[in-house]
């Protein structure tokens, strides 16, 4: 379903009926790729064998989501809450480095600027935080977390956002 092809991807915003496909992403991006970083414990308790432990239809909606869209297959979403913080980020497997991530990033930044936000942040894993540095945000603490009884580490990064700045990545 996912297989690596060239394809025409649009980024583009969440719409409810995305949601069954962004909860198996999520889903299936977390089971593939945390086992390299955390116990099967942990990994049980970030992507529960219930997709629809969050209620993805409502939540997405609230925030600022966009999806990467392949002829009406998400491969990859992005969530910014109005204040800055990026929550949910997440490619699908067979799609990573392929520069997925960083176009849905742009989008991101994009409406950041429409909202005259001058910083962005997040609390990244430990098999994001190479990406977000990637993209300039750099790690302000590590921190401990408790999900479903069970410990993780995560990286609260940020990035500063300087709209005036011809550079800037928004502005590309």
């Amino acid at each position: 379903m996912y297989g690596r092809q060239r394809q025409s991807i649009e980024v583009r915003r969440f719409t409810p009926t995305d949601s069954a496909q962004v909860a198996a992403l999520f889903h299936a991006t977390v089971r593939n790729l945390a086992p390299q970083y955390y116990t099967h414990a942990q990994v049980a308790a970030w992507a529960p064998a219930d997709l629809n432990f969050r209620d993805w239809a409502a939540v997405c909606s609230t925030r600022l989501t966009y999806v990467a869209d392949s002829a009406g297959r998400i491969l990859g979403f992005g969530e910014l809450e109005p204040q800055g913080h990026i929550d949910c980020f997440y490619v699908h497997p067979e799609h990573q480095g392929c520069g997925l991530g960083r176009a849905i990033y742009r989008a991101l930044e994009q409406e950041a600027h429409g909202l005259y936000l001058s910083r962005l942040w997040v609390e990244a894993s430990r098999p994001a935080q190479p990406f977000f540095e990637r993209l300039g945000f750099t790690t302000q603490a590590i921190e401990m977390v408790n999900r479903r009884g069970q410990a993780f580490q995560r990286y609260a990064m940020d990035k500063q956002l300087t709209w005036g700045d011809p550079t800037c990545s928004a502005k590309r």
